[in-house]
């Protein structure tokens, strides 16, 4: 921890210091996420102007042609240049490219596909060959992240590059069943997920609180169970047709035997209760279940699955079937008596049996079958494949049982926890114990994206950048694990993300400004730049949140892991470490301080001028006292001075009072100043705990 505190530190004091000097930087300064598997750094750089072509060589498909052409787009757009070629050349007599690529065939929409690609930059040009064209258009996103300047304009660095993924899997999970997520939305994250190689789009479409799709067959599913918010067929295909150009598959996930409530709105005959039902509007875990005993359900479910199957290729499909209490199911006598005719012990082996079912209809139509994690073992084909949410020891015993597994545990994005946190949760890390034939069995993981607290205005600012780091996790090797190296190159990916029309920055100045109504919002955003949600799940005290609750207070706004909390709280530890960079660090914490304690009157004024922000007053009067601790305390450590235990007391009281969360979030430098006030106690002091 300590090392890594220093490397951090110092990529921090760098960013804000130093420039580096112009010319070739070495290999480990390129900002490539996720790092390849090798990098070569050569002599030279290959300029770049307005005569660069792109010729395309071997095979050429479609999805090819649309990528080079994608490339060649945000390369003008990133560098003002008019190309003259501003598409590919498909010609093979056409004279010699600034950049010549080479596929050897088209690669599926699959599973366990050669992602891999070479990429070689000389001074002459640029050549990449491939395996499969969806190798080449993940190394295109590698080409793109070379691109740097000098004083006599665009280039790329001359080097080489052999890369492939670490696992075959890297998934995102976007959850539009709770709060709905538009079509466009979908589009520019797959955009986001090609940039940083990712491969799967999980897409979580029913939900107790809405049915997102479309069908034909069954009307009603959508008609009566979204609130008029659903996807049509033609949107669904578009969506598809969209992922898979960029090399990205999508499973549907519809969820099921509970999680269902928003199918029985519609058909109530399906469940284990008669109804009416109505959509959910709460957030949690409810009753209503399918009812696995009758076989008019599995008629009901065959024809609905043949009918989804034709708008999703992919040979993957989710069941969800975690999180069913089974009440409806011990309250229905009929099926009490059905599980005593069948032998069916309890509820965990009724469902089962439900799965057993689902598998042989999604099997007759070419499916793999993907589930949720359950507390007990299934019983099915060892084709299933299990997605993990409660730690890799219950994936480790899953693989151990001969079923294939993907690691979402550890990746759950909506919880607002660390960039760092998500990085270091390596599926298989250095010291597992698991022999190769297990490991080859965790297939990757997926970062999860559930919307009980996310809209359309926020939704990108949860996903990214943090889930770039999550994606470096899954393609780059174990050794890849330099915190502040990671860092230093988010900050990088971040901005250019934001190219592919993400709102993950620009989103928030919007929302503060509409917070601020007619108040300036520059102290606001720089109080809201320290404080972050609360952990999720802790987000339903004192509301008990419905759905159509608003998502546009600042809680919303707060950006989880707010870069400028993190840096604060890295200038406490250095300045305690000591060392060269503790002058450094006084200065800019001291610059910080004053800052924000010279918002506080304007600040307020923006608060009480808008009823909305009342609820983080507490946090921003506790700002105030923070800044005048901290203040206090950089006068002591500048005089070299030790403080009487008794200011020690009242400032850790005080300190403590600030970190007590309002409007569901916290004000993190209150934690970082705790830091440093227990820091300063004398050497004789009894430790502080």
């Amino acid at each position: 921890m300590r090392n890594n505190t220093v490397k951090l530190l110092s990529t921090l004091l760098t960013l804000m210091f130093v420039h580096l000097a112009a010319g070739q930087p070495p290999a480990s300064q390129l900002n490539l996420m996720p790092v390849p598997e090798k990098v070569e750094l050569l002599a030279g750089k290959y300029r770049l102007d307005a005569g660069f072509t792109v010729r395309i060589a071997g095979a050429q498909s479609g999805r090819l042609v649309k990528g080079a052409s994608r490339i060649l787009d945000r390369l003008t757009g990133r560098t003002g240049l008019f190309l003259a070629n501003p598409t590919p050349l498909l010609d093979a007599s056409a004279p010699a490219a600034g950049m010549l690529l080479t596929a050897g065939r088209q690669g599926e929409l699959a599973p366990l596909q050669d992602e891999s690609y070479d990429l070689v930059i000389t001074p002459d040009g640029i050549k990449m060959t491939a395996e499969t064209d969806i190798g080449i258009i993940r190394g295109l996103e590698t080409v793109l992240q070379l691109l740097d300047a000098d004083e006599n304009g665009y280039f790329f660095p001359a080097v080489r590059v052999h890369d492939k993924p670490r696992f075959p899997w890297r998934g995102l999970l976007i959850d539009a069943g709770r709060h709905f997520i538009p079509a466009d939305i979908i589009r520019r994250n797959l955009d986001a997920m090609a940039a940083v190689k990712m491969n799967v789009l999980h897409w979580h479409l029913t939900e107790d609180q809405g049915f997102r799709i479309e069908s034909k067959a069954f009307p009603k599913l959508h008609q009566l169970g979204s609130d008029g918010l659903y996807y049509t067929q033609a949107e669904i295909a578009g969506i598809v047709a969209y992922a898979g150009d960029r090399g990205i598959r999508v499973m549907p996930e519809f969820d099921l035997p509970g999680h269902a409530t928003s199918w029985f709105v519609g058909y109530p005959e399906l469940a284990s209760a008669p109804g009416p039902y109505t959509i959910e509007r709460k957030w949690g875990i409810f009753d209503p279940t399918f009812d696995p005993t009758r076989e008019e359900i599995y008629q009901f479910l065959t024809t609905f699955f043949a009918e989804m199957a034709t708008l999703f290729p992919d040979p993957c499909w989710h069941i969800g079937g975690d999180e069913n209490k089974g009440h409806q199911w011990d309250a229905n006598p009929e099926i009490q008596a059905f599980m005593r005719k069948n032998g069916l012990a309890d509820n965990h082996a009724l469902q089962n049996h439900f799965n057993m079912r689902l598998e042989k209809i999604l099997d007759k139509l070419g499916k793999t079958m993907v589930g949720w994690y359950t507390d007990a073992p299934p019983e099915l084909n060892k084709k299933y494949i299990i997605e993990v949410w409660k730690g890799r020891e219950a994936m480790y015993d899953m693989v151990r049982r001969g079923y294939r597994s993907l690691l979402a545990y550890g990746f759950y994005i909506d919880l607002i926890q660390p960039t760092e946190y998500h990085y270091a949760n390596d599926p298989i890390p250095v010291d597992s114990v698991l022999t190769e034939r297990e490991k080859a069995m965790i297939l990757g993981g997926e970062a999860t994206m559930w919307a009980e607290f996310v809209g359309p205005e926020t939704i990108d600012s949860r996903i990214w950048p943090r889930t770039a780091a999550i994606a470096e996790r899954l393609w780059s090797q174990s050794e890849v694990k330099d915190v502040a190296e990671m860092f230093r190159r988010l900050a990088v990916v971040s901005v250019q993300l934001e190219e592919l029309g993400l709102t993950h920055i620009k989103n928030f100045d919007m929302m503060l400004r509409r917070l601020a109504k007619r108040h300036p919002v520059d102290e606001l955003k720089r109080f809201v730049d320290v404080i972050e949600p609360m952990y999720t799940y802790s987000r339903d005290r004192p509301h008990v949140f419905k759905s159509h609750y608003p998502l546009t207070r600042v809680v919303d706004a707060a950006l989880p892991d707010p870069p400028a909390a993190r840096e604060f709280d890295l200038l406490v530890e250095g300045l305690i470490a000591g060392g060269k960079e503790q002058e450094e660090c006084l200065k800019s914490l001291t610059i910080r301080l004053e800052t924000l304690q010279a918002d506080y009157p304007r600040l307020m004024e923006t608060i009480n001028g808008s009823p909305v922000l009342w609820e983080v007053r507490p946090l921003a009067e506790g700002l105030a006292v923070c800044t005048t601790i901290g203040l206090e305390a950089l006068e002591l450590v500048k005089k070299q001075q030790k403080p009487a235990s008794a200011w020690i007391e009242i400032r850790l009281a005080l300190l403590k009072k600030a970190q007590v969360p309002s409007g569901e979030a916290e004000l993190l430098i209150a934690h970082s100043l705790e830091k440093l006030v227990k820091s300063m106690a004398r050497p004789d002091s009894p430790p502080r705990k």
